[in-house]
């Protein structure tokens, strides 16, 4: 953003700059030809005027004396031309220009300039007439090199050049403290944020100067994150002290429903029965909220976990319970896959999966536990049953807390799903479902390798 601004700020100056620059050394330029062309002017009319003088008594030698001396003064060139426009002396005649003088004459055939390359040299010239009430009595040529012109004007846009190189320079200091000025409020800002969004506790971000909409944004950002940060801490004691206390006041009443049991009638017991299963459920639904609330407030770093061991060392738990169910559980994962993980996320998503997938299993099936290295520098963890599976426009939901299929059998909780995302997107994975072939579903977590 610094960046951004110094060089927006100095391409207006630069735009200003040439705008005011090239017009000034233009004008220069003009100026300065005029005022060489009009010095040159009042010296070609005065050699006219000699030369003029000196034909009236036909006095030729001291003519060309004329012509030499003003040629030498100015270091150019001077000829002289008769009536018809033919050349009758030239100081330089190797190099003399022999086109019209005459039509190249002003209005009323007294002044005519011309700039051209005489003899390989850039020469500006004058023609003025002898008489300048006789436009035809003849005329005088005084040309002199463009270089001292030519250089005085290079100078002058050098210096341009120089003093907008200078104007630049301080604009861009200029543009760089004011950048900085505006930005480091923003950054402060930019670094709160981060930190409030990793959870670490709201920073108050204090700043000496900057604009006032940005001080000002910064003291609502202050009293919000503050506010955000005691509302995610007091949602979190509520969950975590609300789950504490239900699991004593439950534990009593599945209790005191089992010793009612001796007293029922073989009515009753059917009643009983799905009251106790209903308190299950209860205790199973407050222990997966502690377990999010757990994940959500826990501080831990991710370690390094060998996926395939774990896979295979809760395979090995499951099986038993498995075997009851008729189901066969199959690892395919060739170790060591060592990926990052929250510790003991993996057993717990693991266990959440296959509880899952042994639910929807059909007796005679096998679930299948892979882990493999992707392309994109993760390890997946695919957990693959064969059971009815869901459409696709249920897989997106069935990972969002207490969303249950239609259908599904009672005494779940709809947690289990969103406690897995939970733990994979702590430690810097993901969780997604797909649909396995020819039936089922394929759950698969993916793990920074």
């Amino acid at each position: 953003m610094t960046r951004r601004l110094v060089l927006t700020y100095l391409s207006l100056v630069l735009a200003v700059l040439i705008g005011l620059a090239v017009p000034l050394g233009y004008l220069y330029h003009r100026s300065e030809q005029q005022q060489a062309f009009r010095q040159l002017e009042r010296e070609a009319e005065i050699v006219a005027a000699y030369v003029d003088a000196e034909l009236s008594e036909d006095d030729g030698d001291q003519v060309e004396d004329i012509a030499t001396a003003a040629a030498q003064r100015w270091g150019g060139q001077v000829e002289l031309f008769d009536v018809t426009g033919r050349l009758t002396y030239s100081t330089m005649p190797q190099i003399t220009d022999t086109a019209d003088v005459l039509p190249a004459l002003g209005e009323g055939g007294r002044i005519g300039h011309r700039i051209s390359d005489i003899g390989g040299v850039r020469m500006m010239s004058v023609s003025v007439s002898y008489h300048p009430g006789k436009p035809t009595s003849g005329a005088v040529r005084l040309s002199v090199p463009m270089a001292p012109v030519t250089e005085q004007i290079r100078r002058v846009w050098a210096l341009l050049a120089a003093v907008c190189l200078l104007v630049l320079a301080g604009s861009a200091a200029v543009a760089l403290g004011l950048a900085r000025w505006i930005v480091r409020p923003v950054k402060a800002l930019e670094q709160a944020t981060q930190q409030l969004a990793e959870d670490t506790g709201p920073a108050a971000v204090r700043i000496a100067g900057g604009p006032p909409e940005l001080r000002r944004l910064t003291e609502t950002f202050n009293r919000t994150a503050h506010r955000l940060h005691a509302a995610l801490a007091a949602r979190g004691a509520f969950a975590d002290h609300a789950s504490h206390q239900l699991k004593g006041p439950l534990a009593a009443l599945r209790l005191r429903l089992e010793n009612l049991e001796p007293e029922l009638s073989p009515a009753g017991l059917q009643g009983l029965e799905a009251a106790l299963s209903e308190t299950e459920r209860l205790d199973k639904l407050v222990n997966s909220l502690l377990d999010l609330t757990m994940i959500e407030r826990r501080d831990e770093t991710p370690v390094v976990v060998d996926v395939a061991a774990e896979a295979a060392a809760r395979a090995a738990i499951w099986r038993p319970l498995a075997a009851e169910r008729d189901v066969t559980i199959a690892v395919d994962a060739a170790g060591p896959l060592r990926a990052s993980a929250m510790p003991g996320a993996i057993e717990q998503i693991l266990d959440n999966l296959v509880s899952n997938a042994l639910n929807a299993a059909p007796a005679g099936s096998t679930v299948r536990l892979t882990a493999a290295r992707t392309g994109e520098g993760l390890v997946a963890l695919h957990v693959v049953d064969a059971g009815p599976g869901l459409p696709d426009d249920q897989r997106e939901k069935a990972l969002e807390p207490f969303w249950r299929a239609p259908g599904a059998p009672r005494g779940g909780t709809g947690l289990g799903l969103a406690l897995v995302v939970k733990l994979a997107r702590a430690g810097g994975g993901d969780v997604r479902l797909d649909a396995a072939t020819p039936t089922g579903l394929d759950a698969v977590v993916t793990f920074p390798a």
